[in-house]
């Protein structure tokens, strides 16, 4: 019987130190953010992962599909450092250059028809939701004309992201990569 309760006692034991501790709640009840941390092996998912987001929205409402380009790419790449370095999420760069122009600068062919930017902690799920929220950011992921997709971030060591994404109106290089549903 002793040896029964000893290992029902160390059952109970081993069960407890499986169990979490809840995450802890904010004044609202719901629980705090976590630091949402990308690593550099996060870079292709989280690219092609918004890719297939995007293209899956667009499927949804009957226009055509984007491809990914390498030039509007690193256009976004670096305006979503420049705003950090500005420290204020807009359109234009510290040079006073603007998405047409850094699509031009990033040797982009085709013509920039638009660009979302969002200054968060939230992940790109979460940023793309809210653009999508807006009519005038969904206008600029859901527009008929637009060919080409650049998606890119900054992010700074305490966490916060710098997210821009690009449409283009297609012409891109050789490289520009569609990913289909």
């Amino acid at each position: 019987m002793n040896v029964s309760k000893s290992l029902l006692f160390l059952s109970v034991l081993v069960l407890s130190a499986c169990t979490s501790e809840p995450p802890p709640l904010g004044p609202d009840g719901l629980p705090l953010p976590q630091l949402y941390q990308i690593s550099a092996s996060d870079a292709s998912r989280i690219t092609f992962g918004i890719l297939d987001q995007v293209n899956a929205l667009r499927a949804a409402a009957g226009v055509p599909a984007l491809a990914l380009s390498p030039e509007l790419n690193a256009a976004a790449a670096t305006h979503s450092r420049d705003m950090s370095v500005q420290n204020r999420p807009w359109h234009f760069g510290s040079d006073g250059s603007s998405p047409l122009d850094r699509g031009m600068r990033a040797g982009y062919k085709g013509k920039v028809l638009g660009e979302n930017i969002s200054e968060t902690y939230e992940t790109e799920t979460e940023t793309l939701s809210a653009w999508m929220a807006v009519p005038d950011t969904r206008d600029v992921i859901m527009t008929p004309t637009a060919r080409d997709l650049g998606f890119a971030w900054y992010q700074e060591p305490s966490g916060k992201i710098w997210w821009t994404l690009l449409t283009g109106s297609g012409a891109s290089s050789p490289f520009a990569i569609a990913v289909a549903n």
